[in-house]
């Protein structure tokens, strides 16, 4: 009995020596461990001092944190901010995605990661616009140097309608495909659709394809401009069936025919519609020429036998 005694004292003489020496530290019982609340420990530095930590508590504190953090609205700049936080290596990591489609390798899973953006779609048409308007007028100006009957002027109106016509069909054929997809989700339950960026983000990165190859249109040789223009079209109309096709397989096979046709075949009218017009041959202009005296005579006859 008197060594247990004995062994208590010294417990207690141990623990006033060390609350004397940190004060600051913080003491836990035998009670406050039965609690199922966060424990607290004492932890030893590599100094020889002791410092209270409480890790759950912490861990708490942060979550609630990140859930109080509110999303802004829609109609403020800070909503669409965070569609055009990417750096440089994301958008080429995407761009490169696009060029070089494989079977298997689905767009959005593998380079979008749920992280859609604006910014690559953006660029992309409005550099594709002013890249079709400047090629045109080149390839007219081009034309006229080998042969002078072509008649040439400035066509800036050609970077409305071409800005027009590929913001167009990168915002409105995205939207109607899906729509598409989410009837169809209603109609068949396994038929799960992107969402509406990331549609928009895989429709605007496959038309990076088109900017080189309308540059090299400006090589005036027609089998090259239609052997270029196939293999744009092919590469581009394939990343989006192999990126589709996970989604629009699930539903019947008629409805997935058709459906891929459509894409396909709105994709090669768009690549059909960047290609330049030849240009346009003038005529010139008749010169005034006397007539021979003969033919004055021919062309009197009739009305002097009709008198």
């Amino acid at each position: 009995m008197a060594a247990a005694d004995e062994l208590a004292f010294h417990e207690f003489e141990e623990a006033t020596n060390l609350l004397a020496e940190t004060p600051d530290a913080a003491t836990t019982s035998r009670s406050d461990e039965l609690t199922p609340q966060g424990h607290v420990a004492v932890a030893m530095g590599s100094d020889g001092s002791y410092g209270a930590e409480n890790e759950v508590e912490e861990s708490d504190k942060t979550a609630l944190l990140q859930e109080e953090k509110q999303q802004p609205g829609f109609w403020t700049f800070g909503y669409y901010q965070s569609f055009f936080d990417v750096d440089t290596s994301q958008v080429l990591d995407r761009i490169k995605g696009s060029l070089l489609p494989r079977p298997g390798h689905n767009f959005v899973r593998h380079h979008l990661r749920n992280r859609p953006d604006l910014y690559g779609p953006f660029w992309i048409c409005a550099t594709l616009a002013f890249v079709l308007a400047i090629t045109g007028n080149l390839t007219l100006v081009l034309a006229q140097q080998r042969d002078p009957s072509i008649h040439y002027s400035p066509q800036f109106h050609k970077v409305t309608m071409a800005g027009i016509t590929i913001y167009c069909y990168a915002w409105l054929v995205p939207l109607a495909l899906w729509g598409f997809l989410r009837w169809r989700k209603g109609v068949r339950e396994r038929v799960g659709p992107f969402t509406f960026l990331e549609t928009v983000c895989v429709y605007g990165y496959s038309l990076f394809v088109f900017i080189p190859t309308v540059v090299l249109w400006l090589i005036p040789v027609p089998w090259l401009q239609w052997l270029l223009g196939a293999l744009a079209l092919a590469l581009s109309a394939t990343g989006l069936v192999f990126t589709l096709w996970p989604i629009v397989r699930e539903d019947t096979r008629l409805v997935a025919s058709l459906l891929l046709s459509a894409v396909v075949l709105l994709h090669a009218l768009l690549a059909m519609g960047c290609k330049p017009l030849p240009p346009v041959h003038v005529a010139p202009p008749l010169q005034a020429t006397s007539l021979p005296p003969n033919i004055l005579l021919i062309s009197t006859l009739p009305r002097t036998m009709a008198t």
